[in-house]
C-alpha cells in the first residue's frame, strides 16, 4: 500500500505544481465564467451542469418547488437515465438505479447530502434504509458518465447529491403546510439570517400519513417523520486577504412507519390491491438519524480554494416485521408462501388471518441494526488562465470508517380470531449477532484543460479499503467471543477516466470513457464489481428549443449481486458474483418554451426518455429471488426498457399550473428473455400528477396537489414478499408563507 500511495501522491503533486499560471501570456484570455465550487456541490447551477464533459443534471429549487413533492422517486423521474422501483408509495426507502445498476435499496450508486456520503454504511452495508427527506432539499444533482471519478466509491452508474437549505444571505422565513387524502399532512418551517461575520439557518419538517393500504381488522398503515436541521456559520470579513468560513451542521431525523415486507398474492391483488393481511398488524419500522458536519473553507484567491469537511452519521433502526411461519414443525418464509399460496394453503390461511394458529407459529424479527459512518475529506480547487487556454485542477482526499452492528432476535406469535398474540419473547442477540466494518482511504485528481472550443478532463481515483466482519454467533448474545468467527477482505484499485466536450455554435459534442467500480463484501478474496463505461452525446440549443441526447454502454466484467431481504433473499447482505453483463442505452432530454414572446404568460415543456437494454453474458445461479437461475442472454430484472416523463407548466404572475405525465414500461421481476411470463413481471403504467399555486401576494400562496390524477391502480413490485401497489389518487391542499 505504501508504494501505491507514494505513486499516487507523486501523481497529484506533479499535476498540481507542474502547471503554473501564465501571467505574462499575450493575447486575449479565455472568458469562461468559471467559479471555484463550494465543498458541498457537484455543479451548483444548471450552467455548470450543462458544461460538464459527462452527462449531468441539476434539479433546481424552482423545479423542486413546482410539484411540492415529498417523494424523491417523483422528483427524480424527469432525469434521463434514472430507473426507480417503488415500494411503499411514499418514497420512504427508494430503490434507485442509474444507467442499469441494480436498484436494490439504491446500494450501487454514490448517495450524498451536501457532498458527504449519506448511506448508513456506504462501504460495509450500503443498502439505503435511511434516505434524506427530499422535501427539505434545496436542489438535487445527478452525475453520470466519464467525469464522475471525483465521487465514489460507486462509479459505474453515477452519483446523486442532495443539497440541503443553505444559510441565507439575509433574513428570511418560510412556512409550507398541506393536508389531504389518507390524513397525509406536512408542516415545513425554516428561517435564517446572515450578518457580516455570522449566519444561521434553522429548519423543521414533519410529514405523516395514515397510509393508503387497508389492514385486515383495521389500523394505520402509514408513518410519521420528523426532521430537524440547524446550521451556524462564522466567516472572516469579505475584504480579508485570505477568506475563511467555518460552518457547523446538525441534523436529526426520526421515523415511525407501519411498513411491512408482507405483500399480497396475485389473486388478492386483482380483487383488492390495497389490502394488507392481518399477519402484518405488528410490523413497525422505527429509525433515528443523527448527523454532524464541520466544514472549513479557505479562499486564498478567486482562483484557489481548499475545503475540508469532518462528518459523522449515526443511524439506528429496528424493522419489526413478520419473517416466517412454522406449522407442524415445518418453517416457510413469507415470500415462498405468497409466491405459491395453493401449495402452502395452511400457511396462507394463517398469515391472512382466515385461520387460527398454534402458539409460536408466526415469527417476527427484530431487525435491529446500528450504523456509524464517519470521516474527514478535503478538496483543493485551483484554476488559472494561460495563453488562450484555461486550466483547472481539483484534488480530493478522504479517510472514512463505517460499520453496521446487527443485534437481532425473534418474537413468536399466535393468530387468534385474526388478532396476533405474543406467545414467546425472544432474547436480544440470538438471531443475527455480528459487526461489519470498513476502513477506506480515497483520493482523486481531475484536470480540466480548455483551449478554443475543446475541453478535456482526464482524472483518476484511488480507493484502498479493508472490509471486515466479526460474527459472535446466535449462541453468544453477551459477545464474550466464545463462538467467534472473523473474516477480512482488502481492495486496492485505481479508477481512471477521461471526458471531452467540443462546442460548436449552437451545439456541443461530449463523451468519454471511465472505469466503473463497486466495493465487494468482506469475504476474503472476493473481487469488486468492475466495468468499462462509455458515453457519447450532444447538447443543443436552437432558439426556445434545447436538449441533450446521450448514448451509453457499460461493459461489466464482474457484476455483484447482494443477498438482501428487500429483494426476496435471506438478508445476509453477502455479495455474489453475477459475471459479465452488458448494459447499453439512450437518454433524451428536450426543453421547449411556448409563448416566449408573451409578457404575461409562460408555457415551458420538458420531455425526457430513457431506453435501457441489459444482457447477462454468463450463466450463474443464486438463492436471491431477484436473480434466481440466470442464462447468458437473459435481461436483468427490475430494469424497465422504456420510460418517459413529460412536464407542462402554465406560469403567470398570480398563479401557476403544472402537469406531470410519466410512463414506465413493463419490466421483469426475474432474469429472463423473450416475452415476460405471467407472475414474473410488472406491467407498464401511466401516471399523471397535478400541482397548482395561487399567489395572493409576494408573501402568501395557496397550493393544491393531486397524486395519480387518473386514479390508476398499478403494480410496482413483487418483492420483498408478494405484490404491492403504487400510490392511488390523493388530493392535498395547503398554503405557503414567505418573508
Amino acid at each position: 500500500m505504501k508504494t501505491n500511495l507514494s505513486i499516487l501522491f507523486a501523481l497529484l503533486s506533479s499535476l498540481l505544481f507542474s502547471q503554473q499560471p501564465d501571467t505574462t501570456a499575450l493575447g486575449t484570455p479565455v472568458i469562461l465564467n468559471e467559479v471555484v465550487l463550494e465543498a458541498r456541490v457537484i455543479f451548483g447551477s444548471k450552467f455548470v451542469a450543462r458544461n460538464r464533459t459527462g452527462s449531468s443534471y441539476y434539479i433546481s429549487p424552482e423545479e423542486i418547488a413546482k410539484f411540492n413533492y415529498t417523494d424523491v422517486s417523483r422528483v427524480l423521474r424527469g432525469v434521463p437515465g434514472v430507473n426507480i422501483v417503488e415500494e411503499d408509495g411514499f418514497g420512504l426507502r427508494p430503490n434507485i438505479s442509474l444507467r442499469g445498476t441494480s436498484p436494490e435499496r439504491s446500494a450501487k450508486i454514490t448517495l450524498m447530502e451536501d457532498g458527504v456520503l449519506i448511506a448508513p454504511a456506504p462501504y460495509s452495508a450500503p443498502a439505503a434504509y435511511y434516505f434524506p427527506t427530499i422535501a427539505r432539499m434545496q436542489a438535487v444533482e445527478v452525475l453520470k458518465g466519464s467525469s464522475q471519478v471525483q465521487y465514489g466509491p460507486y462509479t459505474t452508474g453515477g452519483a446523486i447529491n442532495m443539497l440541503s437549505t443553505e444559510v441565507p444571505d439575509s433574513f428570511g422565513a418560510f412556512l409550507n403546510t398541506s393536508y389531504g387524502s389518507f390524513q397525509s399532512a406536512r408542516l415545513h418551517a425554516q428561517f435564517g439570517d446572515s450578518r457580516r461575520n455570522f449566519g444561521y439557518a434553522l429548519e423543521y419538517l414533519n410529514y405523516s400519513s395514515d397510509g393508503f393500504k387497508n389492514l385486515d381488522g383495521g389500523g394505520d398503515t402509514g408513518f410519521n417523520k420528523n426532521d430537524l436541521v440547524a446550521k451556524i456559520r462564522v466567516n472572516t470579513n469579505p475584504e480579508a486577504a485570505v477568506g475563511q468560513a467555518l460552518e457547523l451542521k446538525f441534523q436529526y431525523a426520526d421515523e415511525d412507519s407501519e411498513e411491512t415486507y408482507l405483500g399480497i398474492t396475485q389473486e388478492d391483488f386483482e380483487a383488492e390491491p390495497f389490502r394488507r393481511y392481518a399477519g402484518s398488524q405488528e410490523d413497525l419500522m422505527t429509525t433515528e438519524h443523527l448527523q454532524f458536519t464541520l466544514t472549513h473553507t479557505l479562499d486564498f484567491s478567486e482562483n484557489f480554494r481548499i475545503s475540508t469537511v469532518a462528518y459523522r452519521n449515526d443511524f439506528k433502526r429496528n424493522w419489526y416485521k413478520l419473517d416466517y411461519l412454522t406449522l407442524n414443525g415445518d418453517r416457510e418464509s413469507i415470500s415462498d408462501i405468497l409466491e405459491d399460496p395453493d401449495a402452502f394453503a395452511p400457511y396462507y390461511q394463517v398469515v391472512s388471518g382466515a385461520a387460527d394458529s398454534p402458539a409460536d407459529a408466526l415469527s417476527l424479527k427484530n431487525n435491529n441494526r446500528e450504523y456509524l459512518s464517519t470521516g474527514i475529506q478535503t478538496k483543493l480547487d485551483y484554476h488559472w488562465v494561460g495563453k488562450k487556454t484555461f486550466h483547472d485542477i481539483e484534488v480530493g482526499l478522504r479517510y472514512h470508517y463505517d460499520d453496521e452492528d446487527r443485534f437481532q432476535w425473534l418474537d413468536d406469535y399466535a393468530m387468534v380470531n385474526s388478532q396476533m398474540r405474543l406467545t414467546r419473547e425472544g432474547i436480544p442477540g440470538t438471531d443475527a449477532n455480528r459487526i461489519s466494518d470498513a476502513r477506506a482511504f480515497a483520493a482523486f485528481s481531475m484536470y480540466k484543460f480548455k483551449t478554443g472550443n475543446l475541453t478535456l478532463t482526464p482524472g483518476i481515483r484511488y480507493e484502498n479499503m479493508t472490509l471486515g466482519r466479526i460474527n459472535y454467533g446466535s449462541s453468544d448474545p453477551d459477545r464474550t467471543g466464545s463462538d467467534l468467527s472473523e473474516r477480512e477482505n482488502q481492495v486496492d484499485i485505481f479508477i481512471p477516466g477521461i471526458g471531452f466536450n467540443y462546442n460548436f455554435e449552437k451545439l456541443s459534442l461530449f463523451g468519454g470513457v471511465h472505469k466503473g467500480f463497486a466495493p465487494p463484501g468482506s469475504e476474503e478474496g472476493q473481487n469488486p464489481e468492475e466495468s468499462i463505461n462509455y458515453e457519447l452525446g450532444s447538447r443543443f440549443s436552437l432558439g426556445e428549443f434545447s436538449g441533450e441526447i446521450v448514448g451509453f454502454f457499460n461493459d461489466y466484467s464482474n457484476l455483484l449481486g447482494s443477498d438482501l431481504a428487500a429483494s426476496g433473499g435471506t438478508g445476509t447482505l453477502d455479495q455474489f458474483n453475477a459475471g459479465a453483463v452488458n448494459v447499453g442505452g439512450l437518454e433524451l432530454l428536450l426543453n421547449y418554451t411556448l409563448l416566449s414572446g408573451n409578457s404575461k404568460w409562460n408555457l415551458p415543456v420538458t420531455f425526457s426518455y430513457t431506453y435501457t437494454d441489459t444482457s447477462f453474458q454468463t450463466d450463474f445461479g443464486s438463492d436471491d429471488a431477484l436473480w434466481g437461475e440466470v442464462t447468458a442472454g437473459d435481461e436483468m430484472p427490475y430494469i424497465s426498457k422504456h420510460q418517459w416523463n413529460a412536464t407542462l407548466s402554465l406560469e403567470h404572475e398570480r398563479y401557476e399550473l403544472n402537469v406531470n405525465a410519466r410512463y414506465t414500461g413493463a419490466f421483469r421481476t426475474q432474469a429472463g428473455t423473450g416475452p415476460i411470463p405471467d407472475g414474473e413481471g410488472v406491467a407498464s403504467n401511466f401516471i399523471l400528477d397535478f400541482a397548482g399555486k395561487y399567489h395572493v401576494g409576494k408573501h402568501l400562496s395557496f397550493t393544491a396537489n393531486i397524486i395519480n390524477l387518473l386514479d390508476e391502480t398499478y403494480l410496482v413490485s413483487r418483492v420483498p414478499a408478494g405484490l404491492r401497489p403504487g400510490h392511488p389518487f390523493g388530493a392535498f391542499a395547503g398554503l405557503q408563507l414567505r418573508y
